[in-house]
């Protein structure tokens, strides 16, 4: 009898191998494009939508998108919002970079110690920390106290709660910690030789910090960066919890037309702009890291 070819012999285990290859790559694709992209683009179609007596008219039209331009507030508050998030990503990536910097020149063990010190936050319930941070700018809280006890202030102040400044630091201290991390990732990988043969030409650490450390840590700034602007910019749970009457941020709209006003039409087309805009800050980063990149 003559022997069976080895090509035969091992038809069926390749088709096998294909077909899984074939399910893997399926699953890869068809999960982010059932769960992301199809429900954004469901999104994109609703905005093109109108209500009319309770009721969405299933014509396209930009009338969501100009009543963004020309009605209410909604280009204000999106503006003043635009501007409090840039406030707040600036002061956080300069804060991260420096604790980041900090944590980078210290040994291995103690590096641990202090990463997970900034990192903690992350594991404790949201609720929990809006609530410390009220406690905290309270007119008798921690903050006012500690002034007081410092003779800096002869009253508590009492504007420091449910006002602009109290949605400005409780956004930056909420999302410090992702910023930290990219950037302490990034200053991690840099190989321990470069700051070595930098001190061995004659550079100082401030020289080393400037020439090596920095630009080699660019790609963790930028990421830190993008992380807290889509973040603060979103965020509607905190201005509203310590803000107040000042906390009508642009995120806090979209919410308001989705679970008060039901119109889902207009609150798609704002959601479709607050996408829009956190996909140009993205691209803005990846943007200017290519061209430092190429220089």
């Amino acid at each position: 009898m003559n022997p069976m070819p080895s090509s035969a012999r091992s038809g069926p285990p390749r088709r096998r191998g294909i077909a899984r290859d074939l399910l893997w790559h399926g699953l890869n694709l068809g999960l982010p494009l059932l769960f992301v992209v199809l429900p954004i683009l469901s999104f994109v179609l609703v905005s093109f939508w109108t209500l009319k007596d309770g009721q969405i008219v299933h014509v396209l039209t930009l009338a969501n998108y100009r009543a963004f331009f020309t009605e209410g507030s909604y280009l204000q508050v999106y503006l003043s919002t635009l501007a409090l998030s840039a406030q707040v990503t600036l002061i956080n990536v300069v804060l991260a970079t420096a604790i980041a910097v900090f944590i980078f020149r210290r040994t291995p063990r103690t590096r641990f110690l202090i990463l997970m010190s900034f990192m903690l936050p992350l594991f404790m319930s949201y609720i929990i920390k809006i609530y410390s941070i009220r406690s905290i700018l309270g007119q008798r809280g921690l903050l006012n106290e500690g002034l007081l006890a410092l003779g800096l202030i002869d009253q508590p102040i009492e504007a420091l709660l449910f006002s602009r400044t109290a949605i400005f630091i409780a956004l930056a201290v909420l999302y410090l910690p992702y910023a930290i991390l990219p950037i302490y990732l990034a200053l991690d990988r840099i190989p321990a030789n470069y700051l070595a043969a930098s001190a061995d030409l004659g550079a100082t650490p401030l020289q080393a910090l400037r020439d090596i450390v920095l630009p080699l840590g660019r790609p963790g700034i930028a990421a830190g960066a993008v992380f807290t602007f889509i973040l603060t910019f979103g965020d509607f749970v905190t201005p509203q919890m310590v803000g107040g009457t000042q906390g009508f941020t642009f995120g806090r709209i979209v919410f308001s037309q989705f679970g008060l006003a039901l119109n889902w039409p207009l609150g798609s087309a704002l959601a479709v702009i607050l996408l829009a805009t956190t996909l140009l800050a993205v691209a803005l980063a990846g943007l200017t890291l290519r061209r430092e990149h190429v220089r």
